[in-house]
C-alpha cells in the first residue's frame, strides 16, 4: 500500500514538474516572441505595430499593456516633433521670404538715389518709399519679439478694468490714413458696452492685429461691432474677401498661415495667431467664420464684474 502511495506520489510530481516545464517554456517562447515583435517596431518606428501576445498570464499582459502604452506616447511625442519640424521650416521660409522683400526694395531704391540724374521730387519718393519699407521691417522684428514674450514668466498680463470701446475707436484713429488710402467703406458700431477684465497693452495688440489684418484683406468694405454676450463683451470685425476657402478655417490662427499670401504686401502671418494666444491668456476666446464672400472674426473678452 505504502509502495503504491509513493508511485502515485512520484506520477503526481512528475505531472506536476511536465506543467510547469510547459508553462516556463510557454512563458518562453512568449517572452521570445514579444522580444522579437519590440525588435521590429523599433526597426521600423513609422509603423503603428504594438506588441500582442496570446499569454493567460495577468502580470504578463499588465506588463505588455505598460510596454505598449509607452510605445503610443513615444511615438505620440515623435509625431509632434515632426510636425513642430515641419513647421519650423516653413516658418522659416515665410521669414526668409518676408525679410527679404523690403530688403531688396530698399536697397533697389537706394541704388537709385545714387543716379545724378533723378529728380528731387524723384528722390523724395524713393526716401518715402524707404522709410515705409523700414518701418515694415521694425514691426517685423517687433511681432517676433511679441511672439517669443507671450508665453514668458516674464511677461505677465495684469488683469484691470478696460474700456473696450474707446481702445477700438483709438486703434481706429491710428490707421484713418490707411483707410482713407485703401477707400474702404467703414462701418463702426458705437453703442455703449460693458467694461472688460484684461490687460491694457495686450487688448491694444489684439485690436490693432484685427485692424491690421481686415486693412490687408479686405475688398471693398470693414464692419466693427460692439455687443455683450452672457459673461462677455464681443468685439466682431467683418470684411469682404476674394477666394477664402471654408476649409482654411481651422488654419486662420496657425503662425505659419496667411489668408492670401499673394496679398500679404510684405506682412508676415502672425498677427491673428498673436490674437488667439493674448486673449486665451486672458480667460477669452476668439472666432471665425466664412460665408460665402464674408470673413469674420469675433473676439471674446470677459467682462468687469
Amino acid at each position: 500500500m505504502n509502495e503504491v502511495n509513493s508511485w502515485l506520489i512520484i506520477t503526481l510530481l512528475i505531472v506536476l514538474l511536465l506543467i510547469s516545464i510547459g508553462m516556463l517554456l510557454g512563458f518562453y517562447w512568449d517572452i521570445k516572441k514579444m522580444t522579437n515583435q519590440l525588435e521590429e517596431i523599433i526597426e521600423n518606428f513609422g509603423t503603428n505595430e504594438l506588441v500582442r501576445t496570446n499569454t493567460h498570464s495577468k502580470p504578463l499582459n499588465h506588463f505588455i499593456t505598460k510596454i505598449n502604452r509607452l510605445i503610443y506616447l513615444f511615438k505620440g511625442d515623435q509625431q509632434h516633433k515632426e510636425k513642430r519640424e515641419k513647421e519650423l521650416k516653413q516658418e522659416i521660409t515665410n521669414i526668409s521670404h518676408d525679410l527679404r522683400t523690403p530688403l531688396t526694395s530698399i536697397k533697389g531704391f537706394s541704388e537709385l538715389l545714387t543716379d545724378p540724374a533723378l529728380s528731387e521730387e524723384e528722390k523724395k519718393e524713393s526716401l518715402s518709399i524707404i522709410q515705409k519699407k523700414i518701418d515694415n521691417l521694425t514691426m517685423m522684428v517687433d511681432l517676433f519679439y511679441e511672439l517669443s514674450q507671450i508665453n514668458s514668466s516674464d511677461n505677465q498680463v495684469i488683469m484691470e478694468q478696460q474700456f473696450l470701446d474707446q481702445i477700438v475707436v483709438e486703434a481706429m484713429l491710428m490707421f484713418y490714413d490707411d483707410f482713407e488710402k485703401s477707400k474702404l467703406k467703414i462701418h463702426m458700431d458705437e453703442s455703449n458696452i460693458s467694461p472688460i477684465l484684461a490687460d491694457l497693452k495686450a487688448t491694444n495688440r489684439i485690436v490693432i492685429n484685427i485692424i491690421q489684418n481686415a486693412l490687408r484683406y479686405a475688398k471693398s468694405y470693414v464692419t466693427i461691432n460692439l455687443m455683450v454676450q452672457d459673461e462677455y463683451v464681443q468685439l466682431s470685425v467683418i470684411n469682404d474677401v476674394d477666394g477664402l476657402d471654408q476649409s482654411a478655417l481651422h488654419r486662420i490662427f496657425d503662425r505659419t498661415y496667411r489668408l492670401d499670401a499673394s496679398r500679404s504686401g510684405g506682412q508676415i502671418g502672425l498677427g491673428l495667431h498673436i490674437v488667439q494666444q493674448l486673449i486665451h491668456k486672458q480667460g477669452g476666446k476668439v472666432v471665425s467664420d466664412i460665408h460665402k464672400n464674408e470673413f469674420r472674426i469675433d473676439v471674446f473678452f470677459r467682462k468687469w464684474d
